[in-house]
């Protein structure tokens, strides 16, 4: 069963209003997320397990999802991967554990940020809003904004960026969260150029997530899987010994 919405269920849809779908199994926790938020002009509907997340998601649209690592059934690091396969939607992890292992798997899986709890619920805020000023975010595109291309091809592939989505050559789109995005235009505004471990972190990070050195090449492999780019001979993304990593493509302005 759905958890109440703080603000009443009239104000989810409201247009402008950030709509926050947050999944933790810990009934009291979860109620005073959802309440606190509320008093932040955000809405949120609270649910406990992946079951109720997905009924959800069927029900209503959502800005982010605040979803809880251990959750009873399928984990909160299962359900998110699950996520990431078909929907781009921003995910803030949460856990009890400080391990610097599940902030690393569970950047890898695809999430954008974490938190440990407890928390500050004024942190958990301003970490949504950063997260969503970043999804919202078009890239910057010189003084002539009107006139930078609105896809670049590469190889097989195209990225929208103002839609923030990855095609390949039949159209179907690959999701990508935030990072992904933001490391994949990065790369293709500098084609066969080599950037180095501290520009791909500067590019790739938040104002508020904790980053670590090896999130840089958890986010390439996980970008060569999405390109489907062979790791061990990688043709697009090319690991440059000693230097960083460089996408090896011609890029066409669509």
């Amino acid at each position: 069963m759905l958890q109440a919405i703080y603000p009443p269920p009239t104000s989810i849809s409201d247009p402008g209003t950030i709509r926050v779908l947050v999944v933790d199994d810990d009934d009291e926790i979860r109620q005073l997320i959802c309440q606190y938020l509320g008093n932040y002009a955000i809405r949120s509907v609270g649910v406990a397990n992946g079951e109720a997340m997905q009924q959800a998601l069927g029900e209503h649209s959502f800005d982010a999802i605040v979803l809880d690592l251990m959750l009873p059934g399928e984990n909160g690091l299962s359900l998110c991967k699950r996520l990431r396969s078909h929907s781009g939607v921003p995910i803030l992890m949460i856990s009890a554990h400080g391990d610097p292992t599940e902030r690393i798997i569970s950047l890898e899986v695809g999430a954008d940020d974490f938190l440990t709890k407890p928390f500050d619920i004024r942190e958990l805020v301003a970490r949504i809003h950063s997260v969503l000023r970043r999804t919202r975010q078009q890239p910057a595109s010189g003084p002539q904004p009107d006139a930078a291309p609105q896809r670049l091809g590469f190889g097989d592939w195209q990225l929208h960026l103002t839609l923030r989505q990855l095609q390949d050559r039949d159209g179907t789109v690959v999701p990508l969260s935030n990072a992904e995005f933001r490391l994949l235009s990065a790369m293709l505004q500098r084609p066969r150029t080599v950037l180095d471990r501290d520009q791909l972190l500067d590019i790739t990070r938040g104002s508020t997530v904790e980053v670590f050195d090896r999130s840089i090449d958890i986010l390439i492999s996980r970008l060569r899987g999405k390109l489907r780019d062979d790791p061990r001979s990688p043709r697009l993304i090319r690991t440059v010994r000693g230097e960083g990593y460089m996408l090896d493509a011609q890029i066409r302005p669509l």
